[in-house]
């Protein structure tokens, strides 16, 4: 007689239940920002619907074009052929013995995972406003960036194409290397994994020896820690006050530096710039 599957726990159903509410919640988030986005843009307005629609219609446009070119329709079929063939040779892994381990290993890290992704969610939500609001504040940078990053790989581009038409001139050459190194390293493996084992059960030794220590000096540091607050707290005062009454004087010296550049600038434009042919030049004076 077959036996029945267990129940899941209360726990295991509040913590599905929380993460189905949580995943929902972004969802409906993610959902609601896109509509606001959309209405944003399309809000006639302010005379910026007619705009995006324009653009959305160039872009429609420009897309239809550059992809009706047979080099991107011999790019579509090459992307739909890596993807088959990835398709096919790793179709096998979902059933390989190999498999079951796997998954069970997932479910254990993501079980172990939700308590620490709990507690860094708060530090995470602000990082992440900290770090839009830098990249907002630094968006007048993001086009030289961008044309310095595309200099880059314009500059890259023909040492990469150089260096795969070596390898794929080489390829007799690089399958004896492969071949010479599979037969040098293969009698040391089994060396390896004896070591490796060794060092293992030794690391084991030592960290089991030094985690008491650690945790005497650890309590130690903490309490000492605890007793110089005060002091470390009017140091951070003092070196803050330091800083407030440098301010004006830093702020003038990059103000002064700053039209010392300019116009030494302006000279050197001068001094350099060649003299028109035939210029007269007209003083005029004031009795």
């Amino acid at each position: 007689m077959a036996t029945l599957p267990s129940l899941p726990s209360r726990d295991d159903m509040l913590r599905m239940a929380r993460g189905t509410s949580d995943i929902t919640g972004q969802l409906l988030d993610t959902a609601g920002n896109i509509t606001r986005i959309a209405i944003n843009t399309l809000d006639p307005r302010d005379g910026s619907g007619a705009e995006a629609i324009r653009v959305l219609r160039e872009t429609t446009a420009g897309l239809a074009e550059a992809s009706a070119s047979p080099q991107a329709q011999e790019a579509f079929y090459r992307v739909v052929d890596t993807l088959t063939r990835l398709g096919t040779s790793g179709a096998p892994l979902a059933v390989h013995p190999v498999s079951a381990p796997a998954q069970a290993l997932l479910t254990v890290l993501g079980d172990s995972l939700l308590p620490v992704l709990d507690a860094v969610e708060p530090a995470v939500e602000e990082f992440a406003a900290a770090l839009g609001d830098l990249v907002e504040a630094a968006s007048p940078l993001l086009p030289a960036a961008a044309g310095v990053a595309a200099g880059l790989l314009l500059a890259l581009t023909p040492l990469i194409r150089a260096a795969a038409d070596v390898l794929a001139d080489s390829s007799p050459e690089l399958r004896r290397v492969a071949e010479a190194l599979k037969a040098a390293l293969a009698p040391l493996l089994p060396f390896q994994v004896a070591l490796a084992q060794r060092a293992a059960t030794a690391g084991v030794n030592v960290i089991r020896a030094a985690l008491p220590p650690l945790a005497d000096l650890t309590e130690a540091a903490a309490a000492t820690t605890k007793v110089a607050g005060p002091v470390l707290v009017a140091g951070e005062e003092l070196l803050v006050s330091a800083l407030e009454h440098l301010q004006p004087t830093l702020l003038a010296a990059t103000s002064r530096a700053g039209r010392v550049a300019r116009a030494t600038a302006v000279r050197v434009t001068a001094a350099v710039a060649p003299t028109a042919e035939g210029a007269v030049v007209v003083g005029v004076s004031t009795a």
